[in-house]
């Protein structure tokens, strides 16, 4: 397969204005999913930022939902909304970031995003104030925590509910291993969950003491409800919890859009794992399916544009093994015959790419072909295992190729003494 002939169909990808072709080709889609083959590269956030904030100012977009626990996530949905008690300082959110990988969203990169944001929503009533929210699955006792507190004060007949869901879930909450501890979880926490959820849904109305209380309330409910599916998978040792956890995020989404109205429009952002439609790749054939699969079966008739993203050698933000320090990893160059390879071998330098059935570039790229995905483990020496056989363009609807990025800057290192370092990959 060679591109080289096929460079009408790709584009420069350097200055922000080089965006144009593809928020032409967004048109008025409503769900707008923006990948990472990383979880640690500079270059990934800041695109997505870009495209972010482009969405948002010309295309009316209303939120943006992450890869990221709804309880810590919630926290910067108020401060960019600038809700009463909110810090000061950005960074003084995103410290609170405490779940291994911190640095996936207490980053600079992060911040950033966020200070425009809540420059972007001064001039916007509250009802129309731009979101960010957390869509997975993992803060399990956090957003316990949070809904018993709450009713506290809101609702006492519920909290007291909820109290005993907290009780059932309590002998398990010092086990190091969410695992172990779901392998002997009672039915009757379960179905005390599964009540809390329709409690709290019924009456979500009646929380709002401020901006989106009821909404929060629901939301943590619900990371109960399916934290308790998510674990109990765990424990078969299969792949079922996958499917489980990117259901849950899904269903998340829709709670959220159901939340802001009919004319709601929602970015995503995700690992390409979650955003690239899995049917396009060999997580298919052992009966996996992501978000970005769910969002396309179930809101294909409101527009769904999936964007990936990826590059050929740089450095990455990683750790060695789950809760290891994380440090500073060199990215090797992409391997023969991946995808990365070959758009170098193009030219070194960054492209846009839009597939549009029919096209030349887009049957060029639907036969597979290894596209590289680093996780928050990542072992360089061990490249040829980091690649996930994939159609291209039936994975994507467009892809954003960096030729060499570099990793990100997590909140608490201070990069150049005590200078912000430059979030931006171009001249604005």
């Amino acid at each position: 397969m060679q591109l080289d002939k096929e460079k009408e169909y790709i584009k420069p990808l350097e200055q922000v204005k080089d965006l144009d072709p593809l928020l032409e080709k967004i048109g008025d889609s409503k769900y707008v999913l923006l990948g990472e083959a990383s979880h640690g590269t500079h270059e990934y956030y800041t695109w997505r930022a870009e495209i972010s904030k482009r969405l948002i100012k010309e295309k009316g977009f209303s939120f943006v939902a992450v890869e990221g626990d709804w309880p810590d996530c919630f926290e910067i949905n108020r401060w960019v909304k600038d809700l009463p008690g909110t810090p000061a300082n950005i960074a003084d959110v995103l410290k609170n970031f405490k779940r291994w990988p911190t640095w996936m969203w207490a980053n600079w990169e992060v911040a950033a995003f966020a200070e425009w944001m809540k420059g972007y929503n001064k001039h916007l009533n509250t009802k129309n104030k731009i979101g960010f929210y957390g869509l997975d699955v993992y803060s399990l006792w956090e957003s316990m925590e949070i809904i018993v507190n709450y009713l506290e004060k809101e609702d006492p007949e519920v909290a007291a509910l909820a109290k005993r869901t907290a009780d059932c879930f309590e002998p398990y909450r010092q086990n190091d291993s969410y695992v172990t501890a779901y392998r002997g979880l009672k039915q009757k926490c379960r179905n005390e969950v599964v009540q809390l959820l329709k409690e709290v849904r019924q009456k979500t109305s009646q929380y709002e003491n401020e901006p989106e209380a009821g909404l929060n309330a629901e939301l943590n409910s619900l990371v109960l409800k399916n934290a308790e599916k998510y674990y109990e998978a765990m424990a078969q040792f299969d792949h079922s919890s996958w499917n489980v956890r990117d259901s849950h995020m899904v269903e998340t989404l829709n709670t959220l859009t159901d939340y802001h109205g009919e004319d709601t429009k929602v970015i995503v952002w995700e690992h390409n794992t979650h955003i690239g439609d899995a049917r396009a790749t060999d997580m298919a054939a052992q009966g996996l399916h992501n978000v970005g699969q769910l969002v396309r079966q179930q809101h294909s008739d409101d527009g769904v544009y999936l964007v990936g993203f990826g590059s050929y050698e740089g450095s990455v933000i990683a750790g060695d093994f789950w809760g290891a320090p994380m440090k500073k990893m060199d990215l090797p160059k992409g391997i023969d015959g991946s995808i990365e390879r070959k758009l170098h071998t193009v030219g070194a330098e960054n492209k846009l790419l839009l597939f549009e059935e029919g096209t030349d570039l887009y049957k060029k790229l639907q036969d597979r072909i290894g596209h590289r995905a680093v996780g928050v483990v990542y072992d360089p020496h061990r490249e040829r295992g980091n690649y996930v056989s994939s159609k291209i363009s039936k994975r994507y609807d467009a892809f954003l190729y960096i030729d060499k990025t570099k990793g990100l800057h997590p909140l608490h290192l201070q990069p150049d003494g005590s200078k912000t370092p430059e979030t931006y990959p171009f001249g604005i």
